[in-house]
């Protein structure tokens, strides 16, 4: 497969689980899972630089205007990540050689940052509209919309530029824009727990798993520190830290267990520990992994005012909890 496979049809009902062979399930997992072993492995310093709140909310908002459905909000955010972390380096390479050269007047990375800051919200568009061309519901930002849009916002903009910044993105992705985005992980594994017998019905944890996944996106940061606090369990982590935690922000089959897990306490707080085991036992992550990505979660989003009882255990007593299961089986 070339592209990221997801469990859905396309039909005026929305979403349907359970309508895809099992066989097809398990090679589009395993294929995910190669994608996302590989993803990790590629992760950079930069990686993630341009996750910020204000631009995420901007795609989603500009994603609801335009009517839609949520893959594609996701979809853009990562290739706008991927076309601007190139954008970045490309400078960086340049503002290298010019100094290696001798030159201290930078002029040309000046104009260069200047370009790059000046059509920004030009490349957020188009990243929105080249996202829209791979919906599944073929439905496509015309270039009159955007333009439209543009000019609403005091940006003047021609159809061949407009077009041109299209062809900018895709060539500095190689044309790779197809690009997988946690949501396919989230509802892959969703469809799997529905064939494993979850007692948490998958159209139930579908619906609060976008909800969640929203909330990840525009608190990317937050989140994502306290699970590198949690995990180094020291509530100043140092910048080596910090580098080497950017393959964990990079792991979405990790965010997916996560999010499912944090959805189903919601859910059904009995049933989480059931859920969060099978999630164990579909993509081997470690059960400790999983309280503790869900119970950053589960902060940044119903707080920690919730009663002790029922919030899932963080890293230190999800620990000891397994082992006491361990010791009694």
């Amino acid at each position: 497969m070339e592209g990221p496979m997801r469990p859905r049809l396309a039909s005026s009902s929305g979403f349907q689980f359970g309508a895809v062979p099992t066989e097809t399930i398990e090679n589009a997992l395993l294929h995910l899972a190669q994608q996302n072993e590989q993803a990790v492995k590629e992760a950079a310093a930069r990686t993630g630089s341009f996750r910020e709140t204000r631009i995420v909310e901007f795609v989603f908002l500009l994603s609801e205007q335009w009517c839609l459905e949520k893959s594609v909000s996701y979809q853009a955010v990562e290739i706008l990540e991927r076309f601007m972390v190139k954008q970045a380096e490309n400078i960086c390479r340049q503002a290298t050689v010019q100094l290696r050269d001798g030159k201290t007047e930078l002029q040309n990375w000046r104009t260069l940052k200047e370009q790059l800051f000046n059509k920004f919200t030009l490349r957020v568009v188009s990243c929105v509209q080249l996202a829209s061309k791979l919906s599944f519901h073929y439905k496509i930002i015309s270039n009159i919309t955007v333009l439209n849009f543009l000019q609403a916002l005091g940006y003047i903009c021609t159809k061949e530029e407009l077009l041109e910044s299209e062809l900018d993105v895709l060539k500095s992705l190689n044309f790779q824009i197809n690009l997988p985005t946690p949501l396919a992980y989230v509802e892959m594994l969703l469809e799997v727990l529905g064939y494993n017998g979850c007692l948490v019905p998958a159209t139930q944890l579908h619906a609060t798993c976008l909800t969640l996944l929203d909330l990840v996106y525009l608190l990317h940061e937050p989140i994502y520190g306290s699970l590198l606090r949690a995990s180094i369990e020291n509530s100043t982590p140092s910048q080596l830290q910090g580098e080497k935690f950017i393959s964990v922000k990079e792991d979405f089959m990790l965010l997916a267990v996560g999010i499912i897990a944090a959805s189903a306490f919601i859910q059904n707080h009995e049933c989480w520990s059931q859920v969060v085991g099978h999630l164990q036992s579909i993509t081997s992550i470690a059960w400790e992994s999983i309280a503790e990505f869900s119970y950053a979660i589960l902060t940044h989003s119903v707080g920690t005012n919730t009663p002790g009882q029922q919030q899932p255990v963080p890293h230190k007593a999800a620990r000891a909890l397994r082992t006491a299961e361990s010791s009694n089986t």
